[in-house]
Formats: structure tokens, C-alpha cells, sequence
């Protein structure tokens, strides 16, 4: 399967970057807008993470004239979580509504760590 989504991985690490894709989850936005939208950097430091978002298949950016409007493209996160969420998902779907029973009708077992079937 290789590192086909080392970049998302990567483009997500970063809170200004996810504080990007956040603004757009709202809808496209001029790059004006975006670079508005962060007064503390600087606007080659709002492109700078443009770019990487893009480089990384997160945004899409179609010209109009001369602006540039950058939307979300879900897609890679999407494919995050097909790969490393949904898999545990209902696993822990059910350990948690098991455990939520447990609770409200008392009959939890007692038993320890050690006596969890799947250590069997």
C-alpha cells in the first residue's frame, strides 16, 4: 500500500493548516479571504501552507479572473478513515454499548485485567 497519504498525514499535522481546512469545511474561499482570515502570519506564510494543502490533494483551487478560490477536498480524509478509523469503529461501537449496559442494569463483572476473554 506504500506512503500514498505520508502527505495528508503530513498536512494535517499542523493546526494553522487544519484551521485552513476548517474555513473551507464552511465553503470556498478567495485566497485573499484565507490570508485575511490569519492576521498573525504573513501572506506568503498563509500560501506557504496553501501549497502544501494542495500539494497533499486537500484543496482544490480553480481561478476566477484573477482571484483564486480554494475549496476542501474531503477525499484524502476520507480515505483516512476508511484505512485507520472505520476498522476499529464497531469494535468500539460495541465495547462502549456493552459497557453502557453493564452500568445501567449492574450486572458488570468483576472480573480483572487479566480475565478479558480476548486475553485468552
Amino acid at each position: 500500500m506504500g506512503n500514498d497519504l505520508d502527505a495528508v498525514w503530513k498536512a494535517l499535522s499542523d493546526p494553522t493548516r487544519r484551521a485552513i481546512l476548517d474555513l473551507l469545511h464552511k465553503g470556498p474561499q478567495r485566497t485573499t479571504q484565507i490570508v485575511e482570515a490569519f492576521p498573525q502570519l504573513t501572506r506568503f506564510g498563509v500560501m506557504k501552507h496553501i501549497d502544501v494543502l494542495r500539494d497533499a490533494g486537500l484543496i482544490i483551487t480553480r481561478e476566477e479572473g484573477r482571484q483564486r478560490v480554494n475549496s476542501l477536498n474531503a477525499v484524502p480524509i476520507r480515505q483516512i478513515y476508511e484505512r485507520w478509523v472505520s476498522r476499529y469503529q464497531e469494535f468500539w461501537a460495541d465495547s462502549l454499548l456493552r459497557l453502557k449496559d453493564d452500568l445501567q442494569t449492574g450486572s458488570g463483572s468483576k472480573r480483572g485485567p487479566s480475565d478479558r476473554p480476548e486475553d485468552k
